[in-house]
């Protein structure tokens, strides 16, 4: 029996005595026959129990929770003290039209320059091409939706005949997709177009609801028990706008990993370097708007999964804060550390998709009393002061535990230029108790992802799941009622510690992985993988922003010597996504670095493969 141990209230703990411990996560690396032998094992009845109390006990599960006098009252879902307000910002109205919070938001950017759209120089520096450009091309009859829709078609043909099957979506209609895009064209031709988002190419992640699509979580079955009647609302309110809907993206099983494996339909491949992993587990959602194929995607977050395929790809996502978007008709709908959010190709266009999706659900707006959500004003010289008055939180221990110095090389250069360029403040600073942080998570996502699967589980229908979801549903399943409150009763220390961070900077900036994309085992294509050490590494800085629902964003801001991706992430206080936003649009702007084209690529607004 482990010894009894006694936390301190979090008021009174001395944070300049806190030491930080590399967060190593201890489990094993299985694929093949011994992935299938251990879930037999894991699954088994008293021996499955003894095998996940071991591999609980390394890593100091117990000790955490049931060893621990916790002096705090449990949290049960976020709970955020009043915030100050930004500067320069422009509030939007959450019971407003989509369509005319788009218009603000566009309102919000600044001028545009169509000069680009014309350049015909092959030898021209990469650039994805933005929502606006689409819609110039469109006004400027240089293109149609229509045609945008038959290079899409053609691409994704392309994509499906790829050996081995790597699928970006796992439910589409090229019908349906004409379809929007005539509706489109002829809005555009009749001059009644619905905001900048009508006829912009964008799919959706295969737990949230998308008619006429099924929703199957990445599984084989799940779409059996779950009927699709109606969008969800954060599709309602795209669909509103004229966005062209193509289909759900593939994505790791029930979300349960952060790879991006998924051994039933095909293993996404990351378009940078198609023999590594994507992350997850919004895999193909990341990787169709890296490829060029979608201006956007939605996803998922509920532990890095908008964030981890973003940085791993080299595009931005956006994690708003807890209960700032409407999560009816997602397949996790009723948890407290996940939120549907945004993967985009540039800030300016995680702007605009924030824009269209925003508003907390009626019951959200009662209990959570949000902030009334607010964008940069990127147009005013106001703005451009407000970057320099922001100051950056950094734990340099915690922000250099990574898998390779170039990852926190690389993030350590964007603040200096951060300093040097807008006068950017960097100040120091401790997060107490951050293994117990990833302790409190997972015992949280876990107890809620199987509190919604368990009514969908009979006849059978666990043993129609991946190994690895076997393995992490087995998990889940030790975990007490007592381990879910003291993680709750963490919760609400580790909100203590956060909030008296934030009261001495604006935004904590971190890595967003501790590593770049792992590499893709051949055998873990046809039966899945587990490994512990890479979900440690990629989930390292991700945590907070869902275990205590903070607004976070991962830019890209560079790459390794390998040419991999690397992501920055930015984590704001609570409701203050303007200033996560504004941020990462100077980071973007000024500091990042030109863009390598990815190995797969495709121009579907010009209509050739680059």
């Amino acid at each position: 029996m482990g010894k009894k141990r006694v936390l301190l209230p979090a008021s009174e703990v001395d944070m300049t005595a806190v030491k930080y411990t590399p967060q190593r996560i201890q489990g094993p690396h299985l694929t093949g026959c011994w992935l299938k032998l251990f879930v037999m094992l894991a699954e088994a009845p008293i021996i499955g129990s003894m095998i996940m109390i071991l591999l609980k006990n390394k890593n100091r599960s117990s000790e955490m929770l049931k060893n621990t006098v916790i002096p705090e009252d449990p949290m049960f879902k976020p709970e955020f003290p009043p915030q100050e307000s930004e500067p320069a910002v422009v509030c939007l109205e959450e019971d407003g039209k989509p369509e005319e919070r788009v218009e603000l938001a566009l309102q919000c950017l600044p001028d545009y320059n169509p000069g680009c759209i014309q350049i015909a120089d092959s030898s021209a520096p990469f650039r994805y091409w933005k929502i606006r450009d689409y819609a110039y091309a469109y006004r400027s009859k240089l293109t149609t939706p229509s045609q945008v829709a038959e290079n899409f078609i053609s691409a994704i043909e392309e994509f499906n005949n790829k050996n081995p099957l790597a699928p970006l979506l796992i439910s589409y209609d090229p019908g349906e997709v004409r379809s929007q895009a005539a509706a489109s064209t002829q809005r555009f031709k009749e001059g009644s177009e619905l905001s900048i988002l009508d006829g912009i190419f964008m799919a959706v992640k295969d737990d949230i609801d998308c008619c006429p699509h099924p929703s199957k979580g990445g599984t084989t079955w799940f779409h059996e028990v779950h009927e699709v009647k109606k969008d969800a609302v954060c599709v309602s309110r795209l669909r509103s706008c004229g966005a062209v809907l193509v289909g759900k993206t593939n994505m790791h099983e029930l979300g349960l990993g952060t790879t991006g494996n998924n051994a039933n339909f095909g293993t996404t491949r990351n378009p940078h370097a198609p023999d590594r992993y994507t992350g997850g587990s919004s895999s193909g959602s990341a990787a169709i708007v890296a490829s060029g194929l979608c201006s956007a995607a939605l996803g998922t977050d509920g532990g890095g999964s908008i964030r981890i395929p973003s940085s791993l790809c080299g595009v931005v996502g956006l994690k708003t804060t807890y209960g700032r978007t409407d999560m009816k008709g997602l397949l996790y709908r009723g948890g407290t550390v996940a939120i549907v959010g945004s993967i985009t190709a540039s800030v300016e266009d995680a702007i605009l998709v924030y824009a269209a999706i925003l508003g907390s659900s009626p019951a959200e707006r009662v209990s959570l009393k949000p902030d009334l959500p607010c964008l940069p004003n990127l147009t005013s010289c106001e703005s451009w002061y407000a970057v320099g008055s922001l100051r950056l939180g950094k734990y340099t221990e915690w922000f250099n535990d990574v898998f390779s110095t170039e990852i926190s090389d690389k993030c350590e250069d964007i603040l200096n230029q951060l300093s040097e360029k807008h006068g950017c403040e960097t100040i120091e600073v401790v997060i107490p108790e951050l293994p117990e942080m990833r302790t409190a998570h997972i015992v949280s996502v876990g107890s809620e992802a199987l509190s919604e699967l368990n009514p969908d589980f009979e006849d059978g229908k666990s043993t129609r799941l991946t190994y690895d979801t076997r393995i992490n549903l087995a998990l889940f399943r030790t975990f007490t009622a007592s381990d879910y409150v003291a993680a709750q009763c963490l919760r609400r220390r580790l909100m203590y510690y956060h909030m008296e961070i934030f009261k001495k900077v604006d935004i904590i900036v971190t890595p967003t992985t501790g590593m770049t994309a792992p590499i893709i085992s051949p055998i873990a294509l046809k039966v899945g993988e587990t490994n512990f050490h890479v979900s440690g590494n990629l989930m390292r800085f991700v945590l907070a922003g869902n275990l205590l629902g903070f607004p976070a964003i991962s830019v890209p801001v560079g790459y390794d010597k390998q040419g991999l991706p690397i992501g920055m992430q930015l984590i704001g206080r609570p409701w203050c996504e303007a200033s996560i936003l504004r941020l990462a649009a100077a980071i973007e702007e000024n500091c990042a670095g030109p863009k390598k084209k990815p190995v797969q690529f495709y121009d579907i607004l010009k209509g050739n493969q680059l």
